[in-house]
């Protein structure tokens, strides 16, 4: 196709992708299926690659997440985000329509025609958000903070389908314009991503809110893009233009006709007992919308006398949130099985008799760990009673002990591996499956292995790690440098094309080097930054294996437990089994880093402490770092009074800021250069 027809295809499928998401997220009237979504977005992806010159930040295809970003910067709130004071009862709801009555102070609002308008919006269990938008185009997105100041989530939020990026030019959209609302997530996701991190031995999220925080503190945006988080708004900022909006329900309307989603249960009262019975009305139907709400805000719908009532230093007069009560219910434990994560960390799961609770028949319960049942005292045929606020896995709040019968039993930890019947140990409050080779824990180390920073085979995902575990064609991380071309190509959806570039990817990842195989192949404790302090005293895989507990022992920020799990992991006949089987397809065991401290000496990198921030253009921030590292350097993430010096590209933000308050040298890309040689 020539350059006009491709121009062409990617403007129509850029509109029609945006297209869907408003239909799906603003007008709840899917148009799109998530298969046909996806091919769209494929195909966009690979034309925009084959045009970078037509590049568009706020292109549909920019959701799927770019690079990790170096930190949060902090930003000022044009308008506080400011709280909302909460009630449980309706006395004291009624209370506060008085005390609005007072505040406005004119009687003629008071009359039965007339009255103040409450608008009833539900109370999202979610993450606040102020989105700017300048000119009809997201600029900035920042978290609440503290109210005056939060962190900037424009690279996540950009992942965010639900969130535009562009409003729709033909309703005009005002030069600035900040929407405040709520991130969320919805509840069929929520349990998906726990399951992953329960069959990975990671703690559970204990509700979703939790788990949208977790989301959008990641630095990189690609995590933000695989879990479907949604958003409403519920509020405004700092606006320019719009002045002949009166009313909180005209701001609402007016902002989903520029394609912001808003609740399609927001409801306008006359009257504070109609507020109430909105808000009986809602409890039980709230169980019903695949997202937590745990209340109802409330407030006055005319902006004049919002001003009117003005705030106290802490939250405005003109609202408050009636809040639900958590729901508990009674049931019996019947069974406790431990399952296994990646780490081989053993996470107990309650099986319960099933009951209705929160909108959902309940019938499992995640236990934490053996401590939280001991603590707790929880027995098998205990009744318990569960409380589900707001939470989608329930939470087992104890036992209800005039209920207990004496045929209870204790829960006893497993000595064994309920999957492979290796050793169980106990570290703090966990349990751990210290065999290497249990297969629980196989599928999930290979992910990791392959994954970012590890192994880093592009093209290696999750789907087609599972898709090549099924069909018996890896049962080692050597088994992936094995992989033929023919082979792959027997694979469903395995094009030609993508075949080459894997087995590309793979041999690539062969060279990598020490540290990179001590991070990825999942030994506990020993994580990317204790694999470059082992890959910097050690020239390759043969010297560590031969290193005694004690050599171990006295490297930087290696203890007692993480030297004895290495040492102990080390001298198995799986951990040496898994060098040398590695080592015989050709992965590359040696260290590019070792004694870089002593024979470069001469080197301005040696013994220093260093900072990167900014982008830079000769550079990737991964490879910027070995190579510093290979030098004698440490590369950190922060800065402070340690810092020897920042390395400043373009876009440097708050690192270089606190830089030069400390008075750290900077350097600018030349330097560095000029430098490196």
């Amino acid at each position: 196709m020539s350059k006009t027809s491709d121009k062409k295809r990617i403007g129509e499928l850029r509109e029609r992708l945006d297209r869907a998401n408003r239909a799906y997220f603003v007008h709840d009237n899917p148009t799109m299926p998530d298969s046909e979504y996806d091919a769209r977005l494929r195909e966009l992806i690979e034309l925009e690659a084959a045009h970078p010159d037509l590049f568009d930040a706020n292109s549909p295809s920019q959701r799927i997440g770019g690079e990790p970003i170096e930190g949060f910067v902090s930003v000022q709130h044009p308008v506080p985000m400011m709280s909302i004071d909460n009630t449980y009862d309706i006395a004291d709801l009624r209370a506060w329509h008085e005390r609005v009555l007072r505040g406005v102070g004119d009687e003629s609002l008071f009359d039965s025609a007339q009255g103040i308008e409450y608008v009833c919006d539900p109370k999202i269990d979610g993450v606040a958000v102020s989105l700017r938008y300048e000119h009809g185009e997201l600029a900035v997105a920042v978290t609440r903070g503290d109210g005056e100041r939060g962190d900037d989530i424009t690279a996540q939020v950009r992942a965010i389908r639900a969130i535009p990026l562009r409003l729709e030019p033909q309703h005009d959209p005002p030069p600035t314009l900040e929407v405040r609302g709520e991130i969320f997530m919805p509840n069929a996701e929520f349990e998906r991503i726990n399951a992953e991190r329960e069959r990975d031995g990671e703690p559970l999220f204990a509700n979703a809110r939790n788990s949208t925080a977790g989301t959008l503190k990641s630095l990189d945006p690609t995590v933000v893009a695989r879990r479907r988080l949604s958003f409403v708004a519920h509020g405004r900022g700092e606006v320019v233009g719009m002045d002949d909006i009166e009313t909180y329900t005209s701001f609402l309307d007016h902002i989903k006709s520029l394609g912001i989603p808003i609740s399609p249960h927001i409801t306008l009262s006359k009257t504070i007992d109609d507020v109430v019975k909105t808000i009986e009305r809602f409890r039980d139907l709230r169980n019903d919308l695949g997202y937590g709400v745990d209340g109802m805000v409330v407030r006055v719908d005319r902006f004049d006398l919002q001003a009117k009532l003005g705030a106290t230093s802490k939250a405005p007069r003109w609202c408050i949130a009636f809040k639900y009560p958590a729901e508990q219910g009674i049931t019996v434990l019947k069974r406790v099985d431990w399952q296994v994560g990646k780490n081989g960390t053993l996470t107990p799961r309650a099986t319960m008799e099933p009951i209705f609770l929160a909108g959902t028949t309940v019938q499992h319960a995640t236990l934490h760990n053996i401590e939280e049942i001991r603590r707790k005292d929880i027995r098998l045929g205990d009744s318990v009673v569960i409380e589900k606020a707001g939470e989608i896995i329930p939470q087992v709040v104890r036992p209800v002990l005039d209920k207990r019968s004496g045929r209870e039993k204790r829960i006893v930890a497993p000595k064994k591996c309920p999957d492979c019947g290796g050793v169980v140990e106990q570290e703090g409050p966990k349990l751990y499956c210290v065999n290497p080779e249990c297969p629980a824990q196989f599928r999930e180390k290979l992910k990791w292995f392959v994954g970012r920073g590890q192994m880093d085979i592009d093209g290696l995902g999750e789907k087609l790690v599972d898709q090549l575990v099924d069909a018996g064609l890896l049962q080692h991380f050597a088994d992936i440098f094995k992989l033929k071309r023919d082979v792959l190509l027997e694979l469903e959806r395995m094009g030609e094309k993508s075949a080459d570039n894997l087995i590309e990817a793979i041999e690539l990842a062969k060279s990598r080097g020490l540290a990179r195989v001590l991070a990825g192949i999942g030994i506990r404790q020993i994580g990317s930054s204790s694999a470059k302090t082992l890959a910097r005293h050690f020239a390759d895989a043969d010297a560590l294996l031969t290193a005694t507990e004690d050599q171990i022992k006295a490297l930087p920020d290696f203890g007692d437990i993480t030297a004895s799990i290495l040492h102990a992991y080390l001298h198995s006949r799986p951990g040496r089994e898994m060098f040398h089987r590695l080592g015989t397809v050709g992965v590359d065991l040696r260290s590019s880093t070792v004694g870089a401290v002593d024979s470069r000496r001469d080197t301005i990198f040696a013994n220093k402490t260093i900072v990167l921030t900014g982008t830079l253009q000769n550079f990737t921030r991964q490879a910027l770092t070995e190579r510093l590292e290979a030098l004698g350097a440490k590369v950190t993430g922060s800065v402070s009074t340690k810092t020897d010096f920042i390395i400043a590209g373009e876009n440097a933000g708050s690192k270089l800021d606190e830089a030069r308050k400390l008075g750290i040298e900077t350097w600018d890309e030349a330097k560095l250069v000029s430098a490196l040689g």
